[in-house]
């Protein structure tokens, strides 16, 4: 178990993980905002108005309380159908000019429990429709509700009526009767026969009048509808705000579940952790805080800690590596070339993954950030090697002393021109006269070079290394003037030289190979080259997964590689 205080979990933290996985956040908010835009389509936002129906019920004494069981004078459930009725919808749809199957969609009645009240609910486009359309069906529910009740009266006063006209008929025969009676018996029979009819007739007329006194007002409408009153549906920009915002909820939400079950390299001390390396250096990313050439600036610092890394013991090829392809080590390949160019050291760049024109263009940008001028090397103690005879640098050249093979520190000058590039350096052994030297005018060498040997011949008599005499005649001392000849894919960076080409036709001796390895999930290549060699595995901030992380590591292990450690970049950047 580690001894490592377990690290606290900061807001940071909490939101770096959706910020990082945007996309999956954005498809969300995406995903919400289509299904609101599928939703207004299918049911868009309508607005309401509400009528309230006072339901009355049909009483012979209309100032008359009905009492406690008024509740059950008038069947609620019969008028609520009346309402929803066929001939009520459609004289509401004749009158709105609309389909009587959208009014009866449209329209609800609501009946409050234990009341006498039916609630109109119209739900529409606009407003003023719905208002106009609501206060029609509670007017025309009363109206078709009155009508049912007149027809009834109406039957019932029609049978009175008939009722009343067969009884009067009875009574007149029954009077004729009485009229023409030969016998007193006959007499008084047809005589309570006409009393008994004409009670009757009296009681049929009294039932009658009181039925067409009967008011059939069927109720009020005690709430109409109206505009102030009305509510006006949300409008479709909620719902597509409200969408947006619980996708992007949903959205935040699976970054958390994919983060689960796909974690990434968050920090140099997760990284470290997993990896069991140490840390070479950290590229920052490219945002608002940090700018292009700060970015640049912590890819040359990297690149001088494994330069100085590689100093003390240098074991070719070093490869560069990563696990996947999300995982560029071309930019890294080329910035740590550079770092060692600068340091004085020729490097070979080797690729066999179609990657030479990235590593050539990533290597012209790196290249052209190198300060120019000669290259001074420090001695052992820091200083810079002292000028011959107290010689300046000038504006037209710098001259630099440098001791010679034989201990001598006045045997050799290397003169070079500023801002130029290194391979017109000049390396001339220094010309002493002696005091058997004769005098006489000295020949200048001739600027070509040996063939073979890279070395400048002088012009006429005979060839000699640096400070001999010529031969038999006692002449001059001529200089050799060893120029060097760079190849002709070779690239001039600071002190040293960078090549790039294919890993195998890389040198075996003399300079310095960086192999820019093929990810290793995918090729083997990269882990078999580095265990004769040190490799230097890249990681990307956020993208790196920790299981290909530690599986590399492990592979490298396994393998008998040597790691010399990891780099840390950010995001796009080697």
């Amino acid at each position: 178990m580690s001894d490592q205080p377990a690290r606290t979990v900061t807001l940071t933290d909490l939101l770096r993980i959706p910020r990082l996985r945007w996309m999956t956040v954005v498809a969300g908010a995406a995903t919400g905002l289509l299904l609101a835009i599928g939703y207004l389509v299918v049911a868009p936002p309508a607005a309401s108005a509400t009528a309230v129906v006072a339901v009355r019920p049909v009483v012979t004494d209309a100032f008359t309380y009905p009492g406690a069981g008024a509740d059950r004078s008038v069947n609620m459930n019969v008028e609520s159908g009346i309402a929803a009725s066929t001939e009520v919808l459609s004289r509401i749809a004749d009158a709105r000019s609309a389909d009587v199957v959208e009014v009866r969609r449209a329209l609800q009645i609501e009946v409050p429990t234990g009341g006498q009240i039916l609630r109109f609910t119209y739900s529409t486009g606009t407003v003023d429709d719905a208002v106009d359309t609501v206060n029609l069906a509670a007017a025309t529910y009363l109206q078709v509700r009155q009508e049912m009740y007149e027809r009834q009266r109406t039957d019932m006063l029609a049978s009175y009526d008939e009722s009343i006209v067969k009884v009067a008929e009875q009574q007149d025969a029954a009077q004729r009767r009485v009229a023409n009676a030969n016998s007193t018996p006959a007499a008084d029979a047809a005589l309570a026969e006409f009393g008994s009819l004409s009670n009757q007739l009296t009681e049929l007329n009294a039932a009658r009048t009181e039925i067409a006194a009967i008011d059939v007002t069927p109720g009020w409408i005690t709430q109409s509808a109206q505009q102030q009153l009305s509510t006006d549906g949300p409008p479709g920009i909620l719902y597509l705000l409200a969408g947006l915002l619980v996708g992007a909820v949903l959205g935040v939400l699976l970054t958390y579940l994919r983060e689960s079950v796909d974690r990434r390299i968050r920090s140099e001390a997760e990284a470290s952790e997993v990896a069991g390396l140490p840390l070479l250096g950290t590229v920052r990313r490219r945002g608002m805080r940090v700018d292009g050439r700060t970015v640049d600036a912590d890819v040359r610092y990297v690149g001088m800690a494994i330069a100085e890394q590689l100093r003390q013991a240098v074991r070719t090829p070093v490869v560069v590596i990563s696990s996947r392809n999300r995982e560029d080590t071309t930019p890294m390949t080329a910035s740590l070339a550079v770092a060692l160019a600068a340091d004085g050291r020729d490097v070979y760049i080797g690729d066999d993954s179609h990657r030479v024109t990235a590593l050539r263009d990533a290597l012209l940008a790196d290249r052209r950030r190198v300060p120019s001028g000669p290259f001074v090397p420090a001695q052992p103690g820091g200083t810079a090697l002292p000028q011959p005879g107290g010689t300046a640098p000038t504006q037209s050249g710098a001259a630099e002393q440098r001791p010679g093979d034989s201990g001598d520190p006045e045997s050799t000058l290397i003169f070079s021109l500023p801002n130029v590039d290194q391979d017109r350096t000049v390396i001339l052994p220094r010309v002493t006269d002696t005091a058997d030297a004769p005098a006489g005018p000295v020949r200048r060498p001739s600027p070509r070079p040996t063939p073979g040997t890279g070395q400048s011949q002088p012009s006429g008599g005979d060839r000699s290394a640096a400070g001999d005499r010529p031969a038999g005649d006692g002449g001059p001392v001529v200089a050799t003037i060893p120029v060097r000849t760079l190849p002709a894919d070779a690239l001039t960076v600071g002190a040293g030289m960078v090549r790039i080409g294919l890993y195998a036709q890389a040198p075996r001796d003399g300079e310095i190979v960086l192999f820019n390895a093929p990810p290793a999930e995918s090729d083997e290549r990269g882990v078999r080259e580095a265990r004769t060699g040190t490799a230097i595995v890249v990681v990307e901030r956020d993208r790196t997964r920790l299981a290909d992380l530690r599986r590399l590591t492990d592979r490298l292990r396994a393998a008998g590689a040597e790691p010399l450690g990891f780099v840390l970049t950010g995001s796009g950047r080697g």
